[in-house]
């Protein structure tokens, strides 16, 4: 799994019609990721995960369809990155098996999708798991093996998605603890830039609240559709505000900074709202428009992405088959015909990383990290009582890389190569404590 360039890997749950803001807080944001030569892209149609959220098996396969078209229109070159079908690679659900095997329970149920589904279940006084189904609570294990699948070192995410490549690195550090060191740990990737697009009516543009305008639109819908965004009761000629305006919002999601500013002018000098949602319109058709006809051609003909998509299952096969042979000879699912398994392996299973406490004859109190291999990973300086050392070592625990920052002052420095070993011990402390 060795490789010179950066992985960048990212998905999109195949439910439904790829909208303008679908459009700009991921689709244009991959693309031009893709194009740099530094990176390795892994861009992929999470139809797996929308199984949780779709029963309807014609919606699944449309969106697959429109979902991969759209990519394709805005500019993704399938020759360049591995652009795959999550379910035409099957080492994914077997990995998936594999970190269930490793993750604690625990960690699962602090999963904010779970959580937000038990708190509505609380709310109207139902049992606690009505209507959660096992593919809910397990998602965050499907969600780290897209990942490690490919080992892949950044994961562009929206903040809401941050835990879930927590819960991804905690995986991978206990599988490396237990069998060796096979995944990198993959880091989320938050691009403040990339806007936040609203709706109609001012919410966030969602499927869930029906307030989206369609991609790949024609020009007299998206136009029509732009129309009706809500405003407020300012007349022509009367200033009108560009904070909170949905209309102004989704403009400077399309305008250069130039643009914007002259916008932002017009608003200030009272353009009237047709007139605003005109050059909005104009705005955003200049960007679609030369992309819609390879959108229509891909619609017509999914045959042409069908093939693309299994060309590009032959080149993530070609990873992810050996990669997970290596993880199946690593956790003990071997031929027996095999001498390797007669041989007596050594594992970190024997002891397990921990921490020390300790009083010096300066009267103060310190700890270490030690690793199951008796390496001391981690030193603290010197606290005046046994208990403030102690929530120190209950924080490094919890929290990890975020205490790690905290404690800093009182912690004897460490090198980067150390610190990426000590939160990997953190991380398997962390879901030993919650099995």
């Amino acid at each position: 799994m060795n490789s010179e360039r950066t992985r960048v890997l990212t998905g999109i749950t195949t439910t439904g019609t790829p909208h303008l803001g679908n459009y700009v807080g991921a689709i244009r944001p991959t693309v031009q990721a893709s194009r740099n030569a530094a990176t390795e892209g892994f861009y992929f149609l999470a139809d797996y995960h929308a199984l949780i959220k779709c029963d309807e098996p014609t919606r699944i396969q449309r969106s697959t369809l429109e979902i991969a078209a759209s990519w394709i229109a805005a500019g993704l070159d399938p020759n360049v990155v591995t652009f795959y079908r999550q379910s035409d690679v099957p080492q994914i659900p077997e990995l998936t098996w594999l970190l269930t095997c490793v993750t604690g329970k625990g960690v699962l149920n602090r999963a904010h999708a779970y959580k937000a589904a038990t708190d509505k279940n609380h709310a109207a006084g139902h049992d606690t798991d009505v209507d959660v189904s096992a593919g809910l609570f397990m998602y965050p294990v499907l969600m780290g093996a897209d990942i490690l699948m490919f080992n892949a070192h950044k994961v562009p995410v929206g903040r809401d998605q941050i835990q879930h490549i927590e819960m991804a690195r905690d995986m991978a550090a206990s599988f490396n603890h237990l069998y060796g060191e096979h995944f990198v740990l993959p880091e989320a990737v938050v691009e403040e830039s990339v806007a936040l697009l609203p709706g109609l009516d001012g919410r966030k543009m969602s499927k869930s609240y029906d307030n989206t305008i369609p991609l790949f639109a024609p020009s007299a819908q998206m136009r029509k559709q732009i129309n009706a965004i809500v405003t407020d009761s300012r007349a022509p000629g009367e200033p009108k505000s560009t904070e909170g305006s949905a209309l102004f919002q989704i403009y400077q999601a399309f305008a250069n900074a130039e643009e914007t500013q002259q916008m932002a002018q017009a608003f200030a000098d009272g353009i009237a709202w047709g007139d605003a949602k005109q050059q909005v319109f104009e705005r955003i058709d200049h960007e679609i428009a030369p992309m819609r006809a390879t959108y229509e051609d891909l619609m017509q003909h999914p045959d042409k992405v069908e093939r693309m998509l299994q060309l590009g299952a032959e080149k993530a096969l070609e990873r992810s088959a050996p990669f997970m042979r290596e993880l199946r000879h690593a956790v003990g699912l071997r031929s027996l015909a095999s001498q390797a398994q007669v041989k007596t392996e050594k594992t970190s299973k024997a002891a397990a990383p921990s921490f020390k406490q300790y009083r010096e004859k300066d009267g103060q109190f310190y700890f270490k990290l030690v690793s199951a291999e008796a390496e001391v990973l981690l030193q603290s300086k010197g606290f005046t009582s046994p208990r403030d050392a102690g929530l120190a070592i209950a924080q490094l625990t919890t929290d990890g890389a975020s205490a790690l920052d905290a404690l800093q002052a009182q912690l004897e420095d460490i090198s980067r190569p150390a610190r990426d070993k000590v939160l990997e011990n953190l991380s398997f402390m962390h879901l030993m404590s919650d099995k």
